[in-house]
């Protein structure tokens, strides 16, 4: 995949509401979004499909609730991986 063709969306959860789209980006930006979150130690997870779905989506939008499941399995995987139990979240 080239620079040009690498997306990125950054989610965020507050604990409150649904996930919202926080940062998104095509080509020099996603790789800037990704790099962020390597320096930062968030979790990358890749998904074309996903990927090009919540690219459809404006900053500060929430995700629909068609992707509550995923994303909320998503997450939980993460903080399994970080050690931490998604129910005291």
């Amino acid at each position: 995949m080239t620079e040009q063709q690498k997306q990125a969306t950054a989610l965020t959860y507050s604990g409150k509401g649904a996930p919202f789209v926080s940062a998104k980006g095509k080509g020099v930006i996603a790789a800037d979004i990704i790099a962020l979150a390597e320096q930062a130690g968030v979790h990358i997870h890749q998904d074309k499909h996903l990927s090009d779905f919540l690219q459809t989506l404006d900053l500060g939008e929430e995700i629909p609730e068609a992707l509550f499941r995923l994303i909320a399995e998503i997450l939980s995987f993460v903080y399994m991986l970080e050690g931490k139990d998604p129910r005291d979240m």
